[in-house]
């Protein structure tokens, strides 16, 4: 069977952590920013992590 392909637009916006959790950035982070309050634009700035399913079907794509 021949190697997968590394899924290019997923590697942008996921990292993988050392101990192979998956981290994203959170949306609504651009613009239209004045009418959000300060803890949800602090909260928007943090990563979240990636689980369950969707973290399996990630993982294929970024062929790790």
């Amino acid at each position: 069977m021949p190697k997968l392909k590394t899924h290019k637009g997923t590697a942008k916006r996921i990292k993988v952590t050392g101990s192979g959790k998956l981290m994203r950035e959170r949306a609504f982070g651009n613009h239209i920013l004045a009418k959000k309050s300060k803890a949800r634009k602090r909260n928007i700035k943090t990563t979240a992590s990636i689980s369950g399913k969707n973290a399996k079907n990630i993982k294929n794509a970024l062929g790790a």
